[in-house]
Parts: C-alpha cells; structure tokens; sequence
C-alpha cells in the first residue's frame, strides 16, 4: 500500500504523517508513507483544467494538476491520496466537498482522502490531552480546561499560552516567526499522539474516512474520460 500525503505545510505534515502510520498500524495495513508539503493552502484556480501558474506553489492551486498526474502514473494501483489542510475560517463542509469533487473529477481511479483540521491542526494536537501533557509536563492545565474543542478561537494560540512561558511576547510576534516554533511543538507533541483517544471530531472524521479507504481501496466513484 502507498499513501501520498498532500498538505499545505511543513509544521503540521509530522502530525499527519505520524497520524496515519499509527491508523495503518491499527489497522494492521503495511503502507510506505510520503508527505508532499506545499506552500500554503492557496486556492482551487478558476480554471483547473488550465495548466498552473508559472510560480504556484501552494496546496490548493497545484491540485487538479496534481490529481491528474497521480490518476495518470498510479492507476489501477494499490495507493490512497490524502489531501490535509487546515479549514482557517473556511466553512468544513463546504471545503471538504470541494476537494472531494475535484479529487473524483481528476483523479477517478484512484482513491482520495480529505483531511481538514477545523481551524488549524493544533485542534489535532489538543484533541490528545495526554499527548500535550507527555510532551510539555509543565503545560497550563488551566489553559487546556478553557478550550472548547475544535472552536474556532485562535488555535494556535491556544497552544502557545499552554505549553510557552512567554506565550503572549510570541503571540505578538506572530507569523511567520511563530512557523519555528509551530513545527516544534507539533514535532515533539505527535510524538505522543495515539489516534484512539483523540476528540477532535475533525481528526475523528479524517480517521473514519481513512480507515474506510483502507477497507476499500477501490474508489467508487464514476469514471471519466480525459
């Protein structure tokens, strides 16, 4: 099994890519896992049967490019594609189904998982408590006991006034500065992470969806000439 990895960034790839070894594991799959990060999560272009721009470099604006070549050299193989970002202030629903019409429309024969972390992926990470805990011991329980799940409330920051001890000079700060210590902390927190016990109900849904995809490799949906 081959699993391909598309995700907007660097920072949180690590807790994708561990996240799904540790499903496959479960699911007793043996996977030869690759992450392709971009810059950035872009936008589906107006016209995705277009060629992409010159310098395109971010997630969105690559794929139906990307969908195409991946249906041209691995159809009819053993291979699942998934497609992760955060949802920023994006509606989920909407998103999801965007991607997933575009995956089904230039890349027919092969089957595609959409990953979306509501917010930001740091909503992964503080979906596992105990991963957090395990990685920062010293975090602020307090902090952690204030955030609703997957609320669309600044993330990241969250996190920072969590696990930092000069959160708000960081939060002020900001971006991209911030990108440093973003792939730090997801770094050393999916480390810990254990899917069975994440709350997120995004990073739930994402599990679901792939542990579908590993029981049924064989995408159904319409095929479609080029």
């Amino acid at each position: 099994m081959l699993i391909e990895i598309l995700s907007e960034d660097k920072s949180g790839a690590v807790v994708v890519e561990r996240s799904v070894e540790r499903i496959c594991d479960a699911q007793g799959t043996k996977a030869q896992v690759n992450v392709r990060p971009h810059r950035g999560c872009g936008s589906l272009p107006k016209e995705p049967d277009a060629k992409p721009a010159k310098f395109a470099s971010s997630l969105l604006d690559l794929l139906p490019a990307k969908l195409r070549a991946y249906n041209a050299v691995y159809r009819g193989e053993e291979i699942i594609l998934i497609i992760t970002m955060d949802t920023d202030n994006n509606d989920p629903e909407t998103l999801r189904k965007e991607i997933y019409d575009a995956a089904r429309t230039y890349a027919p024969d092969i089957r595609s998982v959409v990953g979306l972390s509501t917010e930001e992926v740091e909503a992964w990470m503080l979906g596992d408590r105990k991963a957090v805990l395990e990685a920062f011991p010293d975090s602020k329980t307090s902090v952690l006991d204030s955030y609703e799940q997957d609320s669309v409330c600044g993330t990241w920051e969250v996190l920072c006034r969590a696990i930092s001890d000069n959160a708000e000079k960081l939060i002020e700060i900001g971006y991209p500065a911030i990108g440093h210590y973003k792939a730090r902390w997801a770094e050393e927190i999916s480390r810990y992470m254990n899917p069975e016990r994440n709350i997120s109900p995004s990073f739930k849904t994402f599990k679901m969806a792939l542990i579908t995809a590993l029981k049924n490799p064989v995408p159904i949906y319409r095929k479609r000439s080029f």
